[in-house]
């Protein structure tokens, strides 16, 4: 049987929601198109959104940290 794959947006997420086995604890396994990156798992479509949005914020302070270390390093190159 083949997962069964819903792609969701409220108006300002687009979300991709694969149904999860039962046997795995059930719920969704989430992804956005828009947001490579993410990956996380929720229970119902409204979890899904708010653990999307939890994570796209930790994406971004990951970012904004890599990029801060990166400015550091090529400073003390140069």
């Amino acid at each position: 049987m083949s997962a069964k794959i819903y792609t969701v947006s409220d108006g300002e997420l687009v979300l991709t929601l694969e149904v999860l086995p039962e046997e795995e604890g059930g719920g969704y396994g989430v992804t956005s198109p828009l947001e490579p990156q993410l990956v996380t798992e929720a229970k119902t479509f409204e979890e899904a959104f708010e653990m999307a949005r939890d994570a796209i914020i930790a994406l971004r302070e990951s970012r904004q940290r890599y990029a801060r270390r990166i400015a550091e390093l090529a400073a003390a190159e140069a």
